[in-house]
């Protein structure tokens, strides 16, 4: 039981807000080392898994691309572009996304989308701007439900997508866990079970964007009301 000792530390770590990556890292050191590996083990395990996943790095190179792009304006350019559409709500901006979010993963190109480099510069601020230009100024309580959608969005879309795609490590983590217990299932089985999911959660979270505009409605109407009844 004493390897489990790095779950314990994570769990304290955490509870204290204490910086995530050390944590991990004294949680990974601590079970190598109460498993039985000396301290120079545990250095070289941790060093080739690094270089043996050192193309996750990849993708943060995009973030100063990101950053650069919201420093020139993208976040107001894509606000101001949904705006001109008249028939744009809030609720079929985000139901768009969800659906090319869940094709595009259960194509296998999960790193199309995501929250720093999807949700943050361009799908919340197109849900802003649709629903501004059907509902007018919109109160800050509006405006971070709009952007919790969103967030919330790509990862349905994200998580019941990529199991689609036989290819992909949840597949994989599957199949292997089902062997270990004398299962023995195809990656493409899998995946072809997990079409009616995927469906089912489209179906599921689009009516929840469906019902989202008029949430938003009464939201912005109670929130008008409660400012006219407390002015003087």
């Amino acid at each position: 039981m004493l390897p489990l000792i790095g779950i314990l530390i994570v769990i304290v770590g955490f509870a204290l807000r204490l910086n995530a990556l050390l944590v991990v890292t004294l949680a990974g050191v601590a079970t190598g080392l109460a498993s039985g590996q000396s301290l120079p083990d545990v250095v070289a395990a941790f060093g080739k898994a690094f270089v043996d996943s050192r193309y996750i790095a990849i993708v943060w190179l995009a973030l100063p691309v990101i950053g650069l792009a919201e420093r020139s304006g993208l976040k107001e350019r894509s606000r101001e572009v949904i705006s001109r559409i008249q028939a744009a709500t809030a609720g079929r901006v985000l139901l768009v996304y969800l659906a090319l979010r869940q094709i595009t993963a259960a194509l296998g190109l999960v790193s199309l989308g995501g929250h720093a480099q999807m949700v943050r510069p361009l799908v919340a601020p197109m849900a802003e701007g649709a629903a501004e230009n059907t509902h007018g100024d919109l109160p800050d309580t509006t405006r971070e439900r709009i952007k919790a959608m969103a967030a919330g969005v790509d990862n349905v879309g994200m998580f019941f997508g990529e199991d689609v795609f036989v290819a992909i490590g949840s597949i994989l983590l599957i199949r292997g866990f089902l062997e270990q217990n004398g299962i023995i299932v195809e990656p493409l089985q899998l995946a072809r079970w997990a079409i009616p999911t995927a469906l089912a959660a489209f179906a599921l979270h689009g009516a929840r964007l469906w019902l989202f505009d008029r949430q938003i409605a009464r939201q912005v109407a109670a929130e008008a009301t409660q400012a006219t009844e407390h002015t003087p």
